[in-house]
Formats: structure tokens, sequence, C-alpha cells
């Protein structure tokens, strides 16, 4: 156990709340008093585990945050974690993202959120994101972190999301060999996903419109946007032109912000880069709830 490990054991509890009849769940790190609430929302074929990765603190985007000030709220998406076996409910994007707003305000209910309240996704866990903060709804929203999504597929994983599109219910072994190389960025037990994978619900791979919809909802996003690629990515086109290539769609953010994260594959938030990743991020919402915080109070949370 190395020195910082032993900061790292902060409390995680998983909560279950009613959403209009359908179970919404999550993890959450809660401090007293925080900076702010940060909400992170998984990719597929996982849970809110992929940011407490059991058995390994020191990967934990949750107790690293914690121990930052910051609490957090792991939110299984919809047709994710108690709320699977309900996706007749969530067929629509505008279902899910309103199940997801009503899921965190029911999950955060009576929790301090600071300055605000941050977004931070992994994967297809972005395009939800995307849809809330481009909805403009919540109106005390700091900023935003998409790890892991792009435009244009890396060139060994077009066939593979191809596949995976017919039926992502179904495992693809060169879709999962696309998400976890390289072995080396993983420790053994992480490696694969084995410990955190989940089924995906059928909705995950319709997503013909994705591409329309999302120059559409990135240009209404009006909070610092912060993007990260990992070196090895190898789902979605990376390296300088992929990180250029985003942040060019975020018109009406005040602040784009792109980071390769060096040593990393797609799942940044469990490899053995993952402490270094979220405290790369935090470093970005820490100055967001700094901006915010030196707005007069009246200005603090309207909308853009």
């Amino acid at each position: 156990m190395t020195s910082l490990e032993p900061e790292l054991t902060h409390a995680v509890r998983r909560l279950v709340a009613d959403v209009h009849a359908v179970p919404a769940s999550g993890l959450l790190a809660e401090v007293p008093n925080p900076r702010a609430v940060i909400v992170a929302l998984h990719g597929g074929a996982t849970t809110s585990a992929y940011f407490d990765h059991p058995g390994h603190p020191r990967l934990s985007l949750l107790r690293t945050a914690a121990a930052a000030g910051f609490s957090v709220l792991a939110l299984d998406r919809p047709g994710y974690g108690s709320s699977a076996g309900y996706e007749e409910r969530m067929g629509t994007p505008e279902q899910r993202t309103e199940f997801a707003y009503e899921a965190v305000a029911a999950l955060l209910d009576g929790v301090e959120r600071g300055l605000g309240v941050f977004l931070w996704a992994h994967s297809a866990g972005c395009e939800l994101t995307v849809r809330m903060a481009g909805d403009r709804r919540g109106t005390d929203l700091l900023g935003v972190e998409l790890a892991g999504m792009g435009r244009v597929h890396h060139p060994r994983s077009v066939l593979a999301m191809e596949e995976w599109r017919r039926d992502p219910t179904r495992t693809r072994p060169n879709l999962r060999r696309a998400l976890w190389d390289p072995p080396h960025a993983y420790p053994p037990d992480v490696y694969g996903g084995r410990h955190i994978g989940s089924p995906s619900p059928a909705y995950e791979g319709r997503r013909e419109r994705w591409q329309e919809e999302f120059a559409r909802l990135s240009a209404q996003v009006p909070v610092p946007v912060h993007i990260t690629l990992a070196e090895h990515e190898q789902v979605w086109a990376n390296g300088p032109e992929g990180l250029a290539d985003l942040a060019s769609m975020f018109t009406g953010s005040p602040r784009v912000v792109v980071h390769e994260q060096a040593g990393a594959g797609h799942n940044t938030s469990v490899g053995r880069t993952a402490l270094a990743y979220h405290l790369h991020v935090l470093a970005f919402v820490e100055e967001c709830a700094l901006a915010v915080q030196a707005l007069p109070a009246e200005r603090r949370y309207r909308d853009g």
C-alpha cells in the first residue's frame, strides 16, 4: 500500500430512488461542505462501478474526488443498474434524458451541492451528458468532462462498431479488444472488465442520427468543456486531430480544454493511469468552481 492509499478510503454508498415507479441507482461518496458535486456517467456494458472499481481505491474517481473535497454521484445510466429491465420506458433519447435528470435530483435529495454540479462522462455516457448539458435545464452546471468519445471511429474498430450496432446486447471479441487494448495499461484483475461488466440495453446501438444531433447539441453547451482521449485509444480517432475535431464542435462554450492521457487505453478511469487522469480533470473542475465563485451571487446560476 502506498502512502496515498489511506487517503482514498472514503465511504461509498449505493443508493436507489424511485423515479415514477422506475428504480434509479448509483454510488455516492459524500463529503461535508463539498466544493461541488460531480455527477459521473459510465459508458456501455458497465455500471457506476466503473468509477469505483472493487478492490482498487487508487483507481476510484469517487474516492479521489472526495479526498479533494468534492462529493460524487456515479449514476447508473438508464437501462443499467436498478433500471435494467425498464427499457420500454426509456426508448427515446428524450425519455432517457428526462429520467437521468430526475434520477440525479432524487439521488441527490438532501445532499449539499456546494457551488454546483459538474458532469463527468465516459464513452457512451457522453451522449447522455451532452444532451443534459445542451438542454440547459441545470442552471447550476459548472462544466463538463467528456472522455473516450469521438465522431470518427479508429480504423481498428470500424468493423467491430458496425457489428455492435447490429446487436449491442451480444459480446463482440473485436470490440472488446479495441476497448481494452493494450493489456499493459490495466492491472491484471481489471483488464477486460469482468468485475464491472453489465449487459447493454438494446437502445445503446441505435444512434442513427447522433452525428447530426451532436453537432446541434454540442453547440448549445454553455459551460466550460474538458475533453480527454487516451494515448492508446482504439475506438475513436485520437491524437491532436481527433481532439481538435471534438473541440471545434463546442462553439457555445466559453472554454474548451483538450487532453491526451499518457499511457491510457480507452477505459481511462480503471487503467493504471486512472489517478493521474482523475487528478488532471479535478484541477479543471476546481477551475470551473473558481470561475463561478468569482461571479456575483445573483449571476452564478442563471441560464446561459
